[in-house]
């Protein structure tokens, strides 16, 4: 891969935007790359949590437009050949976005530097965002004719709120991490050269510690309980999962070892949780 480089160590794999000397811009063969990545990360048992990360001085300064004022239009060649949906091409901040959140693995950004436009919108799908103390952000789209992309539409509202959304959205304006923390876009910020250190700890005890079956249910068991229309449909599938898991090699380990005093040894995969919880957000026909 040319723009995204993929390392696989311990149970977590780290997926670095590596376009340093462009601010890791956001290009198509990026986005296609880090399809690919979340590809290999979900295939691969042995990887328990994905970081992503970028390389040098920024994780995303947002889509690259070196190609002038018609980088957004559909006809450009390598805007072309894309699915449809509605008609129109997909956009390609929704298809990575709408792949980070399909992962059947814990994902952590490891916000590292400036992320604004879609390198802040397709931070949202992952599960815990951590900044560096000079990480900046912003949701850049209305400065530049344009409305958020990458499905944040549907996620930053459920991330920070409707009325923290659209100040951020409306104004278009960049903000520090200390804003990004107190607007809860990012749980925690940390010394620059704290950052890695930090989310690999946070990524290391989900690995050593937890059930990779259990992650993996619980994952889309609250994303997608975002969208139900009743707490009654929670209820209903922590019901039915907990009634399956309960018999379950998993539950036996966790419970014996916490009698035994010793560490778990899980023997289950995340792909053992296919079939407990409805996929999420599930997959695109065309």
């Amino acid at each position: 891969m040319d723009s995204v480089a993929l390392d696989i160590a311990d149970g977590i794999a780290t997926i670095t935007l590596d376009r340093p000397e462009k601010l890791n811009a956001f290009t198509p063969t990026m986005a296609r790359e880090i399809v690919t990545a979340f590809d290999v990360t979900d295939a691969d048992d042995a990887v328990r949590v994905v970081v992503v990360t970028g390389r040098g001085r920024a994780f995303c300064a947002g889509a690259d437009l070196s190609g002038g004022p018609d980088t957004f239009d559909p006809e450009r060649p390598e805007r072309t050949g894309r699915d449809l949906i509605d008609g129109a091409p997909r956009d390609l901040g929704g298809v990575v976005s709408l792949r980070i959140a399909g992962s059947s693995k814990p994902v952590i950004g490891a916000i590292n530097g400036p992320a604004v436009g879609v390198g802040a919108t397709m931070t949202l799908p992952m599960d815990i965002r951590v900044a560096a103390a000079s990480a900046k952000f912003g949701f850049v789209f209305a400065r530049r004719g344009l409305v958020p992309e990458a499905a944040s539409s549907w996620f930053l509202p459920r991330v920070v709120g409707i009325s923290q959304a659209m100040e951020w959205v409306a104004t278009g304006r960049v903000f520090p991490a200390s804003e990004a923390l107190a607007g809860r876009l990012v749980s925690r910020v940390v010394p620059d050269s704290d950052l890695l250190d930090v989310v690999r700890g946070i990524a290391t005890e989900i690995a050593e510690n937890t059930s990779a079956v259990s992650v993996a249910a619980s994952r889309r068991m609250l994303w997608s309980m975002l969208g139900a229309s009743s707490p009654w449909d929670a209820h209903r599938l922590d019901s039915r999962v907990i009634s399956t898991l309960g018999v379950s090699p998993e539950v036996a380990e966790g419970v014996a070892s916490f009698l035994e005093k010793r560490p778990p040894r899980f023997p289950g995969s995340a792909s053992d949780a296919a079939d407990l919880v409805p996929e999420w957000p599930g997959e695109f026909s065309g």
